[in-house]
């Protein structure tokens, strides 16, 4: 069995040790030394080479190394092809503590304290309870369901957004584009954990940020291009929404004097929510593969039609 890793050289070393460890019997090689490319079976990447059939003509399986799967050139690829996104605990357990970090900062006002630090004001704000700051998830996946839990266990008012109904407990279940009205209405802090697909892409604009109440902040762990950049300065600059804490952005990095940099009230974030945990990741590729060989069903393989 051959395995081609393509991702940064410093992860690559770390999963050839692990697999070394674990399953000594097979072959793992590092891009670009791929060996024959016939005999690849399996090919791990972020960021796939260009006609990834041509390379690799017998590939059975496209793993990606990350949570996301929509940075692949799905016409390119032969329909047959499964493509698994990352799933696996560390990765999870990463976006927990950043997603419960901020919420826990946002219901504080830590922002706000962060700017009067900065202007050395000693100034004590109105502080509510958990139970009276109400929190929506959109997109209640594997990622938005683990978040939730621990916000619930805090006391906040949840309620998550999705595109099937969720039974969750502690947590009000809003569906489809019927109720994302409703759903926006009730929010005082939005996480988007949405995937990116043609309906999500700019979903993040004028028209959502109107629907939530004002001074409401937003938590954007989702995907950069779901983000209209001026649209979120605005309803910010109008105090529409009083907050953001941005971990996603189109592009990647964001260009020298972008005004997210250095805007008093958007804490920014490289891309550092959640990422994959070279141990754990490798044990799912592992259990992946597995059912793969015995026929049984792969624990995050993508729904083209769905577009995650």
């Amino acid at each position: 069995m051959n395995i081609v890793y393509k991702s940064t050289a410093s992860r690559g070393e770390l999963w050839a040790r692990l697999l070394a460890e674990l399953a000594p019997e097979i072959n793992f090689r590092q891009w670009p030394d791929i060996g024959n490319p016939l005999d690849v079976d399996y090919l791990v990447a972020w960021q796939p080479p260009e006609n990834i059939m041509q390379w690799f003509p017998n590939l059975k399986v496209l793993f990606s190394v990350g949570a996301g799967a929509d940075q692949f050139d799905y016409a390119s690829l032969p329909p047959e092809l499964p493509v698994v996104r990352m799933i696996e605990p560390g990765l999870t357990q990463g976006m927990v503590e950043y997603v419960t970090f901020a919420v826990l900062g946002l219901h504080r006002g830590m922002p706000r304290y962060l700017q009067q630090q900065r202007q050395q004001q000693w100034l004590e704000q109105p502080a509510k309870p958990a139970a009276q700051c109400r929190v929506g998830v959109m997109g209640v996946g594997t990622l938005g369901e683990a978040v939730l839990q621990p916000l619930v266990q805090f006391g906040y008012d949840c309620a998550g957004w999705s595109r099937t109904a969720k039974n969750l407990p502690g947590v009000q279940s809003y569906v489809g584009e019927a109720q994302l009205n409703a759903f926006l209405a009730r929010t005082d802090i939005l996480i988007c954990l949405l995937p990116l697909t043609d309906a999500t892409e700019g979903i993040l604009n004028a028209s959502l940020f109107a629907q939530l109440p004002p001074g409401a902040a937003l938590v954007q762990v989702g995907r950069g291009r779901q983000l209209n950049h001026q649209h979120l300065l605005e309803a910010l600059n109008q105090q529409q929404l009083s907050a953001a804490v941005i971990d996603v952005t189109q592009p990647e990095p964001l260009p020298e004097g972008h005004p997210f940099w250095r805007h008093p009230a958007i804490w920014l974030t490289p891309h550092i929510a959640s990422q994959t945990q070279p141990e754990s990741a490798v044990r799912a590729l592992l259990d992946n593969i597995r059912r793969f060989e015995n026929g049984e069903p792969m624990q995050g393989l993508v729904d083209r039609q769905r577009g995650y």
